[in-house]
């Protein structure tokens, strides 16, 4: 399996194993699509899949600043012409559903949105507000179980709003200590009700989503990403890591992909591994790749396709350089998520 050769995911033809990975960029003013994220995503459209930044699929789900969303009719259409400028360009581009649970602060999020979590934990670490800078993370609402209904049917609603928006399928996000790894996890789960407690209960909600999103547009339309180990967003290190996501990966059969990201801990081999035999569909990796791990991992048949981060930020036409051997442009961290076109649009590509 070579980086550039195709790959049929599902119903789409992609044209090399080259994922551009999810990436908070902070543009969306207003919490709206807009014309500088068209232009963005429309560069990198030589990617052979895009997975757009964590999109909020309702208010509760905003949490940081200037986080698109996806839940009302006009962020609807404002991802149309985003949607479209990217398939004009030949590209192929999912949208990833992000919940950040009790990863957020009330400066962020819209008159009546709640922090809510699986339990009343608060996260031990800081949130940036526009208003008034970095703010401590307050103790979440525990969420009901009419706030678990009510959140499971708005990723069906928000799936159904990427149909009409022109997207391709949908990613949910569940890695980096966000709302559903927030039921993963026993920290921040402490549930003692059919949501909680054991590792079978804890995937519930998890595995409530994908298959309810995979019935409403299709499971072939429908990823996950995952991060085992991950102890990103105050989610201490536990025991229970590889029942934890085997359960989960059984759970998540007959969807599109799951995309995981890799962890430095000596236990992930071991859990990757027994996360595919359990799912046993397309897998993306995602951690640090360059053209060599990359072409490592696919050799290896660690993985059907290797996502990228930072080096799409830097490099709208990654996948060119990455063919060519080129050089690599450095991104600059400053400008990761400051608002205007900045170190977003103004990276050239080698032609210019």
């Amino acid at each position: 399996m070579d980086l550039f050769s195709p790959y049929r995911l599902g119903t789409l033809a992609l044209p090399n194993r080259v994922v551009m990975a999810p990436m908070t960029r902070s543009r969306a003013l207003g919490g709206l699509p807009n014309e500088l994220m068209r232009a963005y995503y429309t560069q990198r459209a030589s990617a052979g899949l895009i997975i757009t930044e964590g999109v909020a699929p309702s208010a509760d789900g905003l949490g940081y600043a200037r986080i698109p969303g996806i839940f009302s009719a006009e962020q609807t259409r404002a991802w149309r012409p985003i949607t479209d400028s990217v398939h004009a360009a030949g590209g192929r581009i999912f949208i990833q559903f992000m919940h950040v649970g009790r990863i957020a602060h009330a400066h962020n999020l819209p008159p009546g949105a709640r922090v809510v979590a699986p339990s009343a934990v608060a996260a031990d670490a800081k949130m940036w507000t526009d208003q008034e800078g970095l703010q401590p993370m307050p103790v979440p609402q525990e969420m009901s179980a009419a706030d678990i209904t009510q959140a499971r049917e708005a990723f069906v609603q928000a799936a159904r709003n990427a149909v009409e928006a022109g997207f391709d399928g949908i990613e949910l996000h569940g890695a980096n200590g966000y709302l559903l790894e927030q039921f993963l996890h026993p920290h921040s789960n402490r549930r003692q009700d059919a949501y909680g407690g054991s590792v079978e209960n804890r995937a519930r909600f998890v595995v409530e989503v994908a298959q309810a999103t995979a019935e409403a547009i299709g499971p072939e339309r429908v990823g996950i990403r995952l991060s085992p180990h991950n102890t990103f967003n105050d989610l201490p290190a536990h025991d229970e890591v590889e029942a934890q996501y085997t359960t989960l990966a059984r759970g998540l059969k007959g969807l599109g992909y799951v995309h995981v990201v890799a962890s430095p801990h000596a236990g992930f081999g071991a859990t990757y591994k027994a996360l595919r035999a359990a799912y046993g569909g397309p897998v993306i990796l995602n951690g640090g790749m360059d053209r060599e791990r990359a072409q490592a991992a696919l050799d290896g048949e660690q993985a059907d396709l290797i996502a990228f981060a930072r080096p799409f930020i830097s490099n709208p036409d990654l996948v060119q350089r990455l063919q060519q051997g080129a050089t690599l442009a450095a991104p600059n961290p400053a400008t990761f998520y400051t608002p205007g076109p900045e170190g977003y649009v103004d990276y050239p590509a080698l032609a210019e």
